[in-house]
């Protein structure tokens, strides 16, 4: 790996090929890697500061490091199961375009919703 990539989340998988069955990550907790993930956005020292002030204090402060990792069951149980895809074994899966049937999500929104949230869509 080398110095120069900075993201995020910092993922550590577990394979068991030849699909993924675990995973987890760790979020950033020092100030340092932050900045320089603000860098890479563009965003100049001031700007983060004036944004996102209150994050990068609580760094400087000695925020934990904040982490976690989860099995995949889900995946595991499609592996034992031989389904060709997860959404065969997932209780309320989406669609491959995303949209879930049970909920109908995504839903439309009105144009008072739009207008509170100050979104322009395009036509």
């Amino acid at each position: 790996m080398t110095v120069g990539f900075i993201a995020a989340y910092i993922y550590v998988y577990f394979r068991w090929d030849p699909a993924m069955t675990s995973g987890g990550s760790l979020r950033i907790y020092r100030r340092d890697v932050q900045q320089k993930v603000f860098d890479i956005i563009g965003l100049s020292p001031e700007e983060a500061q004036d944004k996102f002030g209150y994050l990068l204090d609580a760094f400087d402060v000695g925020a934990p490091p904040h982490g976690g990792i989860a099995l995949g069951l889900d995946r595991l149980i499609m592996l034992l199961a031989g389904a060709p895809s997860i959404r065969d074994v997932i209780a309320f899966p989406k669609t491959a375009q995303g949209q879930c049937l049970l909920t109908n999500a995504p839903g439309t929104v009105s144009d008072s919703q739009l207008t509170d949230l100050h979104i322009k869509t395009l036509t």
